[in-house]
């Protein structure tokens, strides 16, 4: 189960309810609202619908928008996990460990 979550799960649910309270005040002060973002999603299936053909082209112009966001992000995180893995693996042997 540990696995999964990524540690134990008692301690990620209270990380997520945290970073969830953080991440609503400052939805709050921005002015959004749960069911503005759900109107929203409502109002795009419907553009969607409505447009037809012309929606592939705007749907992928919305993904290109998020990727410019998420991708160097998720790609800065990942080798910030790499770098951290090896620069852990040279700890074992201390240099005032040898003996001349």
């Amino acid at each position: 189960m540990e696995r999964f979550f990524g540690g134990n799960p008692g301690v990620v649910f209270i990380r997520l309810a945290v970073i969830s309270l953080i991440v609503g005040i400052l939805l709050s002060a921005l002015g959004l609202s749960p069911y503005d973002i759900i109107n929203s999603i409502k109002t795009l299936a419907q553009r969607i619908y409505n447009m037809g053909f012309d929606a592939i082209e705007w749907v992928f112009r919305y993904f290109l928008l998020g990727a410019v966001v998420v991708f160097p992000i998720w790609l800065i995180s990942r080798l910030l996990k790499v770098a951290g893995k090896g620069g852990n693996s040279g700890s074992m042997h201390s240099p005032s460990s040898r003996t001349e």
